[in-house]
C-alpha cells in the first residue's frame, strides 16, 4: 500500500513566518492552556480554596512538555479535546489532579488561550508593520521633490512627486497600525465566566460568596494582562473575532493597494520591486524581471480580506448562549488570516526596504507628456499678451490632439513648436512658453507635504511603536 503524505498548507511551508507559525501550533497552544489552567489554580488558592501547594508545583513543573502523541491517545478515547488535555497533565502532574480546571468548562481554557495568541499575533504584526513604515517613511523622505506624472484614472493627469505618492501608501498602513494599537490595548479577556457566563460554578465554589467571584475574575484577566469582558456566554462575543478579522483585512488592502501600484509602475519601468541575483522571471523568457513579490502580496491579500466575510458570518449565526458550529470554522480562519497576513507583511517589508527608482525613465516620461501639463499656463500667458481667450483654447485643444496622434505614431511631443508657429500664440515668446517646461513648478507642495506627514503624524506614531519590533533577518522572502 502506498504510503499516503499529509497534506501542508501552503502558508506554512511557503509563506508564512516561523515564529507567527510558532505562535498557532498545537505546542504553543498546549503551553498556553496549561499556564491558563495553572493561573486559575493560583488565583482560586489566594482566595481562599484549599488546593495545596503541591498541587501548584506540580502544575508549574510540567508547563512545557506536553506530549501530543499521548493527548491523541486520549482524544480518540474521549473524542474531546480538552478533556485529553485534561487527562495528560493530570498524567503527569497527579498531585495536581483533582484541581485542574476546577469550576471551568471548556471555552474558559480554549477562548482565553485565543485571545492570548490573537493579542500576541497582533504584536508580531505591529512590529512588520512598524518595519514598513520605516521603510516607505525613508523611501517617501528620499525621493520628495523627484516628478513623477500623477494618474487618474490611469490616464495622465497633473504631476507629482515620488515621494508624495509612497505617502498614500505610506498612510494605509499609518491606519492600519492604529488600528492595531487599540486592539492590544482594548482586547478583553473572556476571564472566569463558567459554563454559561453565570459564574454560577464559582459561586457554589466561594460558598455563594460573589465579591470573591468577582475578584477571581479581574485577578485572573490581570494575571495575563487583560481586562475582563463584560458578559458573556459560553463564549466571549465572535464580534471580537471579526473587528480583528477586518483590521487583517485591512492590511491587506493596504498592502494589496501598494503592490498594484507598484505591478504598474514596474510595468512603466518608473519603480521596481527587489530582485536577487540569480532570481529567474520565465522559464522560457530569460529576458523578464516580473514583480512576482507584489503580485503575490495580492494574492494572499485577496485570500485575507476573503476571510472577514467569514468571521462576519460566525458571529452571526451563533444560538443563545453557544453553539459547536464555530469551533472547527475558527480553527481554520483565525490562524490563516494571521498567517497570510504575516506573509503579506513579510513580502511588504521586502519589497519597501529595497525598491528600485529608474529616474531617467521617470523624468522621460515626464518630458513626454510635460507640454499637455503646460497648457493651462500657456492659456494664460497668451491672455496676458492681449489674446482672447476662447480663441487660444480652442488652438491649443486642435494642436494637442494632433499631437497625440502624431505621438502614437512615434513622433515626439512637438506642442510647444505647434503652438509657437499659430498667429494666436505671435505675441507669446517662445522662451516665455519653453519655461514653463519646468516639471519643479507643477508639483505643489509635494516635497513639503513628504516632510510635514513624515516628521509629524509617522513620527508620532513610530514612537508609540518603539516597542514593537522585528529582527531584520526575519524579513525574507
Amino acid at each position: 500500500m502506498t504510503k499516503v503524505t499529509p497534506y501542508q498548507s501552503p502558508l506554512g511551508v511557503r509563506y508564512a513566518s516561523a515564529e507567527m507559525q510558532g505562535l498557532w501550533s498545537p505546542v504553543k497552544r498546549a503551553g498556553v492552556w496549561r499556564r491558563i489552567w495553572l493561573a486559575l489554580a493560583e488565583t482560586q488558592k489566594s482566595l481562599g480554596l484549599d488546593i495545596p501547594d503541591e498541587a501548584i508545583s506540580a502544575m508549574r513543573a510540567h508547563l512545557d512538555d506536553a506530549n501530543l502523541d499521548e493527548v491523541k491517545k486520549y482524544e480518540k478515547r474521549f473524542r474531546h479535546d480538552v478533556m485529553a488535555h485534561i487527562h495528560h497533565f493530570g498524567d503527569q502532574a497527579p498531585e495536581a489532579r483533582a484541581f485542574i480546571h476546577l469550576g471551568a468548562t471548556s471555552a474558559f481554557v480554549t477562548d482565553n488561550t485565543d485571545l492570548i495568541l490573537l493579542r500576541d499575533g497582533i504584536k508580531l504584526l505591529l512590529g512588520r508593520t512598524k518595519y514598513v513604515i520605516e521603510s516607505l517613511r525613508d523611501f517617501a523622505v528620499e525621493n520628495r521633490s523627484i516628478p513623477t506624472m500623477a494618474y487618474t484614472h490611469f490616464q495622465p493627469a497633473q504631476l507629482t512627486t515620488v515621494g508624495k505618492r509612497a505617502t498614500l501608501w505610506l498612510q494605509d498602513f499609518v491606519i492600519d497600525a492604529e488600528d492595531f494599537l487599540r486592539l492590544v490595548d482594548t482586547l478583553p479577556f473572556r476571564g472566569c465566566k463558567g459554563t454559561t457566563g453565570t459564574q454560577a460554578s464559582y459561586l457554589e465554589l466561594f460558598d455563594g460568596d460573589h465579591q470573591k467571584v468577582k475578584a477571581l475574575d479581574e485577578q485572573f484577566c490581570e494575571s495575563f494582562g487583560f481586562k475582563p469582558i463584560g458578559v458573556t456566554g459560553q463564549t466571549y462575543t465572535r464580534k471580537i473575532d471579526g473587528i480583528i478579522l477586518n483590521a487583517l483585512a485591512g492590511i491587506a488592502e493596504s498592502g494589496s493597494k501598494f503592490a498594484t501600484d507598484l505591478r504598474l509602475l514596474q510595468h512603466e519601468g518608473e519603480i521596481l520591486e527587489p530582485v536577487e541575483s540569480d532570481q529567474i522571471g520565465s522559464s522560457a523568457m530569460a529576458y523578464k524581471r516580473n514583480p512576482m513579490r507584489a503580485e503575490r502580496v495580492c494574492a494572499l491579500a485577496r485570500y485575507t480580506i476573503s476571510l472577514r466575510e467569514n468571521g462576519s458570518y460566525t458571529a452571526a449565526t451563533q444560538w443563545l448562549e453557544r453553539t459547536l458550529d464555530d469551533s472547527a470554522n475558527r480553527r481554520l480562519v483565525l490562524p490563516d488570516a494571521f498567517l497570510a497576513t504575516d506573509a503579506i507583511l513579510v513580502l511588504l517589508g521586502n519589497i519597501s526596504s529595497g525598491l528600485e527608482v529608474r529616474r531617467s525613465t521617470v523624468g522621460r516620461n515626464v518630458d513626454r507628456v510635460m507640454p499637455f501639463m503646460a497648457t493651462e499656463r500657456w492659456l494664460m500667458l497668451g491672455v496676458q499678451a492681449g489674446g482672447d481667450r476662447q480663441e487660444l483654447h480652442e488652438v491649443i485643444r486642435k494642436e494637442s490632439w494632433a499631437v497625440q496622434d502624431a505621438m502614437e505614431h512615434g513622433e515626439s511631443n512637438d506642442l510647444l513648436e505647434r503652438l509657437s508657429n499659430q498667429p494666436e500664440f505671435a505675441s507669446v515668446d517662445r522662451d516665455q512658453l519653453r519655461a514653463e517646461l519646468d516639471p519643479a513648478k507643477y508639483v505643489g507642495r509635494s516635497a513639503e507635504q513628504v516632510e510635514d506627514f513624515c516628521s509629524g503624524q509617522v513620527q508620532e506614531l513610530l514612537a508609540e511603536l518603539s516597542t514593537y519590533n522585528v529582527e531584520a533577518s526575519e524579513i525574507t522572502v
